[in-house]
C-alpha cells in the first residue's frame, strides 16, 4: 500500500454495496451523510480512505476511485454486533442524540469497540507518510486519535465530530467517559457542528482529566488540542447543475403528474431512525387530516425512509411502528388512487433526489435531533427559481444558518402543526424572500468552504496544503 498526505479515517468505506461486473467501484452517497460531504474534496486531491467495506469477513482488495485510495479494514460478525451495533449505535447514537431513545450499556461492547478502533488507528498509521494529515471521522472512531498519537507523533491528526456531541450530564453517564474523552482529545483540532458542543467539551475535560480549558483549547499533559465549530455543507454547484439537468426538470413535471398534481406537495428525505422525528410529523400531519385542515385531494405526503441499521432490534421496531402508522392514516384518510401519504422505503440517487426536491412545495425536516442535516441544505441548493418553503427543526445543526427556514420544534406536535400551515400558506413573495437568503448563504459557504476551514485551521503551518497542491 502506497502512503499518502491525506488520510481519512471512517467507519465506512465511500463504496456502493453493488460492484460492477467488471469489479469497478462506484462512490456511495445516500441523502446526507459523510460520503456525500467528502465527495467534492477528495476528488480534487490525492489521498487514502481507510474503513470497513461492509460484510463480515476478511478485507477484500479494492481498486481506487479516482485519485481515492481505499483500505479496508476487516470485522467479523462478533465485532459487528460488539463495536457497530452495539457501541456505536446503540450505546454513543441514543445518548448523543439526546437519549431520544434509552442507551445501552454492555461492558462487552466496549472492549469490542476498544479492539476495533485499534484497528483502524494501525491502519491509518500504516497508510500515512511522515508529517502527513489523519483526518479521523465521527462518534465509532472516537479512541483513534489518542491511539494514533501513540503510534505516530509525527502525525497531524484531526478528529471531527459529524453528530451532536451532548452536554456533560448526558456524557457523564457512559461509563467509559474518561477513556473516551481523552481518545479525542489525542487530536490536534477537534471540530464540531455548532459552537455548543465545543463549550460541552471543555466542561468535561475540566471536570473529568482536570484539563485546562476554553471554548477553542483544551490543554492536558502538557499538549493543547483546538476545538471549534465548522458546519458542514454539501456541494452547491453540483446540486445546482444537477437540478437545472432537462431530464431531472422533466422528471419533476413528471412526479407531480403521477402525484394526481394536487395543489401541495410536502416532502420528507430521511434515513429510518428514531431521531429523526418521523413518528411526530406522521401524528402532525394525521390531526391536520382530522381536523379538516389538510385535504387528500388537493394536498399530498412524500415520505422517503432511507433505511437504516436494519439489524439492529429499535430500528427494526421502528420500521414496523413507521409502517403501521401510515397503513392507518391511508386507510382513515386516502381515497381510491388517492393515498394521503406515499411512503417510499428506499434509498434514491442523486438525480432522483433532485427531482423531488423540485417536485416539493414544503420540505419537511423535523429531526429531534441532528449534527447538521445536509438534506435541508440539498432542498435549498436545488430550488433555483426561488421558490418553495422549508421547514426546519430547531434542534438541527443547519437551524443556525438557515434561520430564514420556517423553524419549529419537532417536540410540540401542535406548533408543528401550525408551522406546516403557516408554510403552506405563505406568500410566494416571502417564499422568495426567505429563499434567496438562504441560497446566498450557501453558495459562500459550500463544501469546499466547510474543507478550507477544517483544514486550515488544523494545518495552520500551511505544510499539508502545499504537499496537497503539488500531488494534485
Amino acid at each position: 500500500m502506497r502512503q499518502s498526505s491525506l488520510v481519512v479515517v471512517a467507519n465506512r468505506l465511500p463504496l456502493d454495496d453493488n460492484v460492477a461486473p467488471d469489479g469497478a467501484c462506484e462512490w456511495r452517497r445516500n441523502p446526507g451523510g459523510l460520503a456525500s460531504a467528502l465527495h467534492s474534496i477528495l476528488r480534487q486531491a490525492p489521498a487514502t480512505w481507510v474503513g470497513w467495506a461492509g460484510g463480515a469477513g476478511p478485507p477484500r482488495p479494492l481498486p481506487d476511485i479516482g485519485t481515492l485510495r481505499l483500505r479496508s479494514v476487516a470485522l467479523t460478525e462478533d465485532e459487528l454486533r460488539g463495536y457497530y451495533e452495539g457501541f456505536a449505535n446503540s450505546t454513543l447514537w441514543p445518548l448523543y442524540h439526546d437519549a431520544v431513545e434509552p442507551p445501552l450499556f454492555d461492558r462487552g461492547w466496549w472492549e469490542t469497540y476498544l479492539v476495533v478502533n485499534r484497528r483502524f488507528a494501525e491502519a491509518a498509521a500504516e497508510v500515512a507518510e511522515q508529517g502527513a494529515a489523519v483526518w479521523v471521522q465521527d462518534y465509532h472512531l472516537q479512541l483513534v486519535p489518542e491511539m494514533l498519537r501513540q503510534m505516530r507523533p509525527d502525525l497531524l491528526i484531526g478528529f471531527f465530530m459529524h453528530v451532536p456531541f451532548p452536554p456533560p450530564e448526558l456524557f457523564m453517564q457512559l461509563p467509559r467517559r474518561a477513556e473516551l474523552l481523552r481518545g479525542m482529545l489525542g487530536a490536534d483540532l477537534v471540530g464540531f457542528q455548532r459552537p455548543q458542543a465545543a463549550h460541552n467539551i471543555a466542561q468535561l475535560a475540566t471536570k473529568l482529566l482536570g484539563a485546562q480549558a476554553n471554548d477553542r483549547t483544551i490543554t492536558l499533559g502538557g499538549r493543547t488540542t483546538r476545538t471549534g465549530a465548522f458546519p458542514v455543507s454539501i456541494d452547491v454547484a453540483e446540486m445546482q447543475a444537477l437540478a437545472a439537468r432537462p431530464d431531472v426538470v422533466a422528471h419533476a413535471r413528471e412526479l407531480r403528474g403521477l402525484l394526481g398534481q394536487p395543489r401541495r406537495i410536502l416532502l420528507s428525505v430521511d434515513r429510518l431512525d428514531y431521531t429523526k422525528g418521523i413518528e411526530h410529523r406522521l401524528t402532525a400531519y394525521r390531526e391536520l387530516l382530522r381536523d379538516g385542515l389538510v385535504k387528500v385531494r388537493d394536498t399530498v405526503l412524500v415520505q422517503v425512509a432511507v433505511p437504516s441499521r436494519e439489524r439492529v432490534e429499535s430500528y427494526r421496531t421502528l420500521r414496523d411502528r413507521i409502517e403501521g402508522e401510515v397503513g392507518r392514516i391511508n386507510g382513515e384518510y386516502g381515497r381510491v388512487g388517492e393515498p394521503a401519504i406515499h411512503y417510499l422505503i428506499q434509498p434514491f440517487d442523486r438525480a432522483e433526489l433532485a427531482a423531488l426536491y423540485q417536485t416539493a412545495d414544503v420540505m419537511v425536516v423535523t429531526p429531534l435531533r441532528d449534527g447538521m442535516n445536509l438534506v435541508a441544505k440539498e432542498f435549498v441548493a436545488a430550488r433555483e427559481d426561488g421558490s418553495g418553503a422549508l421547514v426546519l427543526s430547531e434542534f438541527a445543526g443547519a437551524a443556525d444558518e438557515l434561520n430564514d427556514a420556517f423553524l419549529v420544534n419537532p417536540h410540540d406536535v401542535e406548533g408543528l402543526k401550525d408551522t406546516l400551515l403557516r408554510a403552506m400558506e405563505a406568500e410566494p413573495a416571502d417564499l422568495a424572500t426567505r429563499m434567496e437568503r438562504m441560497r446566498a448563504h450557501l453558495r459562500s459557504h459550500d463544501i469546499m468552504a466547510w474543507a478550507r476551514d477544517y483544514l486550515s485551521t488544523l494545518d495552520h503551518t500551511g505544510r499539508l496544503a502545499e504537499r496537497l497542491a503539488r500531488r494534485a
